[in-house]
């Protein structure tokens, strides 16, 4: 699927804009502040139903009871959406709805500067990052992922009650050791293709021969029996402090470089080229799971790499339609 244009009323620091895109690269020019972020932030919302870094009262412009986006397809096609200040809703060939069916969502690589920093982040962050590419990769993971934290946030919320509900605790306990083995089971064969890929792409970008790999770290048992079982022996300090000590919710991805945290001991350039390493099989497999070559949108990293990356970013995402941001022209 190919984009032909976007357009923006009242997003963000835009009162209105308009960008007609080419099949292959498009190049969005600005100086910082400019809201470049915000024209991929709007072909974000419309290619995968919500934004990448806030929520809609955040991106209405200052001073407007609304905005609308509008995206046109090559065949086409046009999803708009609609925020009036309470709702938001999509429209697409007359029927609205207040989210994007699955069926009109399309995969997207989305690269920002702070990726580049994802194996010094927080494991909070590296979660978050990793549940929107496995998300991408089956959409059965994000509606499990969904309903285990619903599940997660009521039994956190029965747990600040002095008299807890014991029937009611039970039923949650069910419900988070189903879907907590459930994304265990995810993660385990998602993380597992990436090591099959990432090494030899690792090598092909940095020019050695280095090892690297992703250690899925997680404390959750195989079987949710056993989930169950430790969620009941932890209800006591779990009472005691008003939130869920155990679970997939505090899992973590560990990034090694030839066995040793990349944290600390890999340089910068090596700590770049594992993340483009990444970039890439995040295409590689969407590609293989969906047959959808995915978008490609790039926020100003190409003033973060150097020239040999900068190629090889190009080389390998070459067959993709290809939307950048950058502060100065890129050659």
């Amino acid at each position: 699927m190919i984009i032909k244009s976007i357009k923006l009323v009242n997003f963000r620091n835009h009162k209105e804009y308009y960008l007609e895109c080419n099949d292959e690269t498009s190049l969005i020019l600005g100086k910082n502040g400019s809201g470049k972020t915000s024209v991929l932030e709007a072909i974000y919302i419309l290619t995968r139903g919500k934004s990448f870094r806030a929520v809609d009262s955040e991106i209405l412009k200052r001073g407007q009871d609304y905005y609308r986006i509008e995206l046109v397809f090559s065949n086409g096609d046009k999803v708009v959406a609609t925020y009036d200040g309470k709702n938001k809703f999509f429209t697409i060939l007359d029927k609205k709805s207040k989210r994007l069916p699955n069926k009109n969502k399309y995969p997207v690589i989305l690269f920002i500067p702070s990726d580049l920093n994802l194996i010094s982040h927080s494991p909070g962050r590296r979660r978050e990052y990793f549940d929107r590419v496995f998300g991408q990769l089956d959409n059965k993971y994000s509606l499990v992922l969904n309903k285990y934290e619903k599940a997660l946030r009521q039994r956190n919320e029965l747990l600040k009650n002095e008299a807890i509900n014991n029937e009611a605790l039970f039923s949650w306990n069910i419900l988070l050791s189903n879907y907590g083995t459930e994304l265990y089971r995810y993660r385990t064969c998602f993380v597992e293709q990436f090591n099959q890929r990432i090494t030899s792409l690792y090598r092909s970008i940095a020019e050695n021969d280095d090892e690297v790999s992703i250690v899925y770290k997680t404390e959750s048992p195989t079987n949710s029996n056993e989930y169950l079982k430790q969620l009941e022996q932890n209800l006591r300090k779990d009472s005691y402090l008003g939130h869920t000590t155990f679970g997939v919710h505090r899992d973590d991805y560990i990034f090694e470089l030839n066995n040793k945290p990349a944290d600390g001991s890999a340089s910068r350039g090596e700590t770049r080229s594992i993340i483009l390493a990444i970039k890439f099989i995040e295409a590689d497999l969407i590609y293989q799971e969906t047959g959808k070559k995915p978008l490609i949108l790039l926020d100003d990293v190409f003033s973060e790499l150097d020239e040999t990356r900068r190629k090889c970013l190009i080389k390998n995402f070459k067959n993709h339609q290809v939307i950048i941001t950058s502060v100065e022209s890129i050659k």
